[in-house]
């Protein structure tokens, strides 16, 4: 994957820290764009994860935005930062029956705290649902 803003060695390593996180393989999310603030990811739609509508689940599109805002964040901070989400709202826009595409943008990278958002467009390119989310900087365990 190339890259305009970061270099190999940063795409390398982000990509290696992004695909061990289990999430990646349950719901077969692609990373398909790593630029300094932004991450963008393709997710196919399984029946498995539709809701009561015969749509994509509202939570598993949160866990997406979730996840991929994550991402761009650590394009920001590294890819050995330590985050966790302290603050998520997503708004639904309509109902979803394609594979979507989460595109994630930093909105400010701090030392304590970082914020971002994203946004999910269907296949149609039309918004399923925009979310803002907002990350710790915490400290590895020991």
């Amino acid at each position: 994957m190339e890259s305009k803003t970061l270099t190999p060695v940063q795409v390398e390593a982000l990509l290696k820290r992004i695909y061990k996180v289990p999430i990646m393989e349950s719901l077969s999310m692609n990373i398909i764009g790593l630029e300094e603030g932004v991450c963008i990811a393709t997710v196919p739609r399984q029946a498995k994860w539709d809701g009561i509508y015969q749509t994509f689940h509202g939570g598993i599109l949160g866990t997406i935005a979730d996840s991929i805002t994550c991402f761009a964040i650590l394009t920001k901070l590294g890819a050995d930062a330590n985050v966790a989400t302290t603050d998520f709202n997503i708004r639904f826009l309509r109902p979803c029956h394609t594979n979507v595409t989460c595109i994630a943008r930093v909105i400010r990278a701090g030392r304590t705290l970082s914020l971002a958002e994203a946004e999910i467009t269907n296949e149609e390119g039309q918004i399923v649902a925009l979310a803002q989310v907002s990350y710790m900087n915490i400290k590895p365990l020991s």
